[in-house]
């Protein structure tokens, strides 16, 4: 199971590789692997944030709009 900590690292790597790709370097990639995570991991996560960094530049860059009942809330709202 993965820890609280861990939890944090994996979506604080993603959110900077979605942000401020440039930045993410080896210490960033190190401090994965200290959390715990191993190498096919980090792997993983880099190609999931990338994947759908992707897809989402792709539909916004074609002016795709969402389908009317996923732009609602979770809630219904």
């Amino acid at each position: 199971m993965v820890s609280d900590a861990a939890d944090t690292a994996m979506l604080d790597y993603a959110e900077k590789l979605t942000l401020t790709p440039s930045a993410v370097g080896q210490d960033d990639v190190d401090g994965l692997r200290q959390a715990g995570f191993s190498d096919a991991d980090i792997l993983d996560m880099a190609q999931v944030t990338a994947y759908f960094a992707f897809v989402n530049r792709i539909a916004e860059g074609l002016g795709v709009e969402l389908e009317p009942h996923r732009r609602q809330g979770a809630n219904g709202s």
